[in-house]
């Protein structure tokens, strides 16, 4: 007989309890996370306690991410898999909810069931468009839908709490799985504590489109960072673009009164694609990018379990419109194998929550990590696609390999580019594994010196370390917080 229980006290817990041998292991498995229970007891009965919480990279411990999870019990006395738990009903824990069947969790972020509805969420709305009063000295941050806390977003918020202590910083989180930067405040994406941040903060950091419906308050002011150079066309330029979407892109950019951009080539870009032609673009150039010209990497290298002298391959390709996990064209162990170095596997934001982590030796799946920036600051060399993290990597000045295996099905009819890659790339352009290794091992970076710094001269140009610095001045002069 097996019983099942969820408690909170002293941190959300699965309790599991049973009669016989005690299993030799009990791990909570996901795609991205994992964790392995306590197990106690002797002779006829057993106890396990599964805390659902873990902690990565180095960082703090937090509650496990919103997702499926499957128990997996190994018992080492050859008697057999235990009785199936029974069903546990949704529990709310105050740091997440958790249901059980069978041998599937399911984790949840941590809305009260009155709020996490069609009706509820309308209702919160309501009372967010009709919230009386002023305006809170606050900015409300947001980064890949509240993903993480990472991108430009992160570099502003660093800068901004430097120069002006006194103001109010909101993080918006799809779960408290997400570490937030030091003295900000996480609001879960739809609870009450969202809505009310959203519709409260003087200034909106943001770096995709907004959501859920909103509506800018008189006085708010909406800073769209973006997140990247684009060589793909996107927006209204994407092909076979329908009016309807149209629409929804225009209206979207109606609602900032800010964009920043990298450089002036995406200046112009991006006001086309989002019709943002008649309000301020500030070309600064990227405060995600400061730390990439003078930062030390050891840190990250030392919560990878990276060693100072081993050579490091980030392999960090774009997301595809017709598939919703990571491309598989390249085996990442083979490649550490054959180059003798150590992989770091990052996929696409947008391919966070499908798939799972890559393995193998010599290999790290770094989709899950809080901030591509420090990524880049570790890599020896990138390999890439379509990303925009190519115009960010070549601050470094490190070398670039692009592998290209869909190039014509990419360009010609998911979405097309801008400009010609293989003319302008900084780097070899290859279309299998096996030229990406010959690049690797027998190459020589030297003969793309010449297009790595008309590269760097178009699209680095502002990426001089003090582009946060220049973007929190213009804020705190303009007003849009108090000091």
């Amino acid at each position: 007989m097996t019983d099942a229980r969820f408690s909170s006290d002293g941190g959300a817990s699965l309790i599991l309890s049973g009669e016989g041998p005690r299993p030799d292991s009990i791990e909570l498995v996901g795609a991205r996370a994992r964790v392995a229970a306590s197990v106690t007891g002797r002779g006829r009965t057993w106890k396990a306690a599964l805390r659902l919480r873990a902690a990565r990279w180095g960082g703090p411990e937090l509650p496990l991410p919103a997702g499926e999870y499957e128990l997996r019990v190994v018992r080492a006395d050859g008697a057999g898999q235990i009785e199936a738990p029974p069903d546990v009903p949704l529990v709310l824990l105050g740091t997440l909810r958790a249901s059980l069947s069978g041998w599937s969790v399911t984790i949840g972020p941590p809305i009260d069931p009155a709020y996490d509805s069609g009706e509820g969420q309308d209702a919160l709305e309501r009372r967010y468009a009709t919230r009386p009063g002023g305006l809170e000295n606050a900015v409300f941050f947001e980064s890949f839908y509240g993903r993480n806390a990472s991108c430009n977003p992160l570099a502003i918020d660093r800068e901004l709490a430097r120069r002006a202590p006194g103001v109010t910083r909101y993080w918006s989180v799809v779960d408290l799985s997400v570490q937030v930067p030091e003295g900000a405040i996480a609001v879960v994406e739809g609870s009450p504590d969202w809505w009310r941040a959203r519709g409260a903060a003087r200034l909106l950091v943001v770096n995709d489109w907004l959501r859920r419906r909103f509506s800018r308050r008189r006085g708010q002011i909406v800073l769209q960072t973006w997140h990247g150079t684009p060589l793909k066309r996107l927006a209204l330029h994407r092909p076979g673009f329908e009016p309807r979407r149209a629409a929804a892109v225009v209206k979207e950019s109606r609602r900032w009164n800010i964009l920043l951009a990298q450089n002036p080539y995406s200046a112009r870009i991006l006001g086309k694609a989002y019709a943002f032609l008649t309000r301020p673009v500030w070309v600064e150039g990227y405060p995600r990018d400061d730390v990439l010209t003078g930062g030390d990497g050891a840190q990250t290298r030392a919560s990878l379990g990276i060693r100072p002298d081993e050579r490091v391959l980030l392999y960090a390709p774009t997301w595809r419109d017709d598939r919703a996990e990571m491309v598989d064209f390249l085996d990442p162990a083979a490649l550490a194998a054959a180059t003798d170095a150590v992989v770091l596997v990052r996929g696409h934001s947008r391919t966070l929550q499908p798939g799972r982590d890559a393995a193998g030796p010599r290999v790290i799946d770094v989709t899950g990590f809080p901030d591509t920036s420090r990524l880049l600051l570790v890599a020896d060399a990138l390999i890439t696609d379509y990303s925009s993290v190519m115009f960010d990597f070549s601050v470094t000045r490190k070398p670039m390999y692009f592998l290209v295996p869909d190039l014509e099905h990419f360009r010609g009819e998911l979405r097309g580019f801008y400009f010609d890659l293989a003319e302008h790339a900084p780097g070899p352009v290859v279309r299998s594994q096996d030229e990406l290794v010959a690049a690797l091992v027998g190459g020589d970076p030297s003969e793309f010196a010449a297009k790595y710094e008309l590269w760097r001269e178009k699209f680095n140009a502002r990426d001089d370390g003090r582009a946060a610095e220049r973007v929190v001045a213009r804020i705190l002069d303009q007003g849009f917080v108090e000091r």
